[in-house]
């Protein structure tokens, strides 16, 4: 992921957050996935492999796509007022645009 796509995944997200349509933190986000709310994941690039393991098995068992991101805990941290490694998207709007950034 070069440094655009980075900017463009932090922006994003930064909407993403204050619309209130993003879940924080690995066992709220996994609540949200198994309620069927959320229509992606995204992990921190410096998230334990356990975690992404973790995650990449909820999101394969319910569906939901789950994107690595160039951005580290500490900035997802920047973004949402408390360090994460994972965030759960509410929004298929959203979603959508964090896979096209992502996979572009």
């Amino acid at each position: 992921m070069n440094s655009d796509q980075k900017k463009k995944t932090s922006d994003l997200l930064g909407i993403c957050l204050r619309a209130g349509k993003a879940v924080k933190g690995f066992d709220s986000a996994c609540e949200s996935v198994k309620d069927g709310k959320a229509a992606c994941i995204l992990t921190a690039c410096d998230a334990s492999a356990k975690t992404v393991k973790e995650a990449e098995f909820i999101g394969e068992k319910y569906s939901v796509p789950v994107y690595g991101t160039a951005l580290a805990k500490t900035d997802l941290g920047r973004l949402c007022g408390k360090e994460t490694a994972i965030i759960a998207v509410t929004d298929k709007g959203f979603a959508e645009g964090f896979r096209k950034i992502i996979l572009s």
